[in-house]
């Protein structure tokens, strides 16, 4: 096997790729075991592996917000959506025998632990998946910006953004076919442009901590080993 380009990185994953396109329940899992797979190869190849998963595939708070709930709960209530979408990788991924642990913001410690940066970094250590649940555990903060913090924090030398499309593009590839292909460029022309890779916050805390980021589809099947072996693949973000 290739010498692999990194030795931790930190993969974010929405909620929505839980999900079937047929439609039906919020987590297909087939598709969790899919995901698990590629991941404990990763795994078996020697790369450290943080992960964090959206729950826009259960709810997302804004919305609830923008229906009447308050926001504060309704983030509370998305916060929550992460933890069930953890403890379903969690599950695919010991049926594989992949060792992992869910760490959370949130203090839920009869299903996982609580967060602690340290007890993060020993765990990827010794080669077990580190899910990070919860978000920040603070409302207004989306989990784009939690897998930008994690990744800072637990020194992650790439963040990749797994999407279900190939890249970055100046406009969304699936309404507009005209819309331009980015294979690299900067934070800053991300934010500039508006591109909507991922939120201002998120964007401003890899720029501002020197953190690349990947962005490619994840449903692509063995596109993140063939990444970490050395293919360019999807787009990436840097600092300049």
């Amino acid at each position: 096997m290739s010498q692999l380009i990194c030795r931790r990185i930190l993969l974010k994953l929405s909620g929505e790729a839980l999900m079937s396109p047929q439609g039906g329940s919020s987590i297909d899992p087939e598709i969790v075991q899919r995901l698990a797979k590629e991941i404990k190869e990763l795994c078996d190849a020697g790369l450290q592996v943080g992960l964090v998963i959206g729950g826009g595939n259960i709810l997302r708070g804004a919305e609830t917000a923008s229906a009447g709930l308050n926001r504060v709960t309704g983030d509370q209530m998305g916060m929550l959506a992460t933890v069930i979408n953890a403890l379903a990788m969690q599950d695919a991924l010991e049926y594989l025998g992949q060792p992992v642990r869910v760490m959370t913001a949130l203090k839920i410690n009869q299903v996982c632990e609580d967060y602690i940066k340290r007890r993060a970094v020993r765990h990827l250590e010794k080669k077990r998946v580190t899910i990070f649940a919860a978000g920040t555990g603070n409302p207004f903060f989306t989990t784009d910006t939690a897998a930008s913090l994690r990744a800072i924090e637990i020194e992650a030398e790439l963040m990749i953004k797994a999407t279900k499309v190939r890249g970055v593009f100046s406009d969304d590839p699936e309404k507009n076919p005209d819309a331009r292909f980015y294979p690299r460029l900067t934070y800053d022309e991300a934010l500039d442009q508006r591109l909507n890779v991922m939120d201002t916050t998120a964007l401003v805390l890899c720029r501002d901590n020197d953190l690349p980021m990947r962005v490619m589809n994840i449903f692509e099947p063995g596109a993140v080993m063939r990444l970490m072996q050395g293919e360019d693949i999807g787009s990436l973000i840097v600092k300049k």
